[in-house]
C-alpha cells in the first residue's frame, strides 16, 4: 500500500492513471436551455 501499489490513490498519482480511487473530473458541457438562458441574459 503505497506507491507502487496500482490500486491504491498514491499509486494511481504516482503512476499518472485514474480509476476507481482516483476519478477525472469530467467537464459539464451546457445544455442547449442553459445556452439559451445565457444567451438572453446578455
Amino acid at each position: 500500500m503505497g506507491k507502487g501499489d496500482k490500486k491504491s490513490r498514491k499509486g494511481k498519482i504516482s503512476n499518472n492513471s485514474f480509476g476507481v480511487r482516483r476519478p477525472k473530473k469530467i467537464k459539464r458541457r451546457p445544455s442547449v436551455e442553459e445556452k439559451i438562458a445565457i444567451k438572453k441574459k446578455k
